[in-house]
């Protein structure tokens, strides 16, 4: 495909969607607010990686961090409406995925 023809609105989505981890990030907040150990352990991804995610994907938007002023400080995150609006696609891509990727 001749990618002058590709909207680059569409390179950018995928190229978002398609960073490592960020999907999972994504699927995991769709149950809600979340602390980082409860998305780290969720998923299985290093703290290291995952506050870079993590960092970035409030950087565009699509979570926000929350902080909690309690001793000791206690952080939360959560997708914004941005967020959110992955659902449906993302929803989409489990259900392919029960359909044509063996386990």
């Amino acid at each position: 495909m001749n990618k002058s023809l590709i909207c680059p609105r569409f390179i950018k989505a995928t190229n978002l969607l398609s960073q490592r981890w960020t999907g999972l990030i994504i699927y995991q907040l769709f149950t809600g607010s979340q602390r980082f150990s409860t998305i780290q352990s969720a998923i299985g991804v290093s703290g290291k990686v995952l506050s870079s995610r993590l960092k970035d994907l409030e950087y565009q938007g699509i979570i926000k961090r929350d902080v909690f002023s309690e001793t000791p400080v206690r952080i939360e995150y959560s997708l914004t409406d941005k967020g959110l609006s992955f659902e449906p696609l993302i929803k989409e891509i489990e259900d392919w995925s029960q359909t044509w990727i063996d386990e």
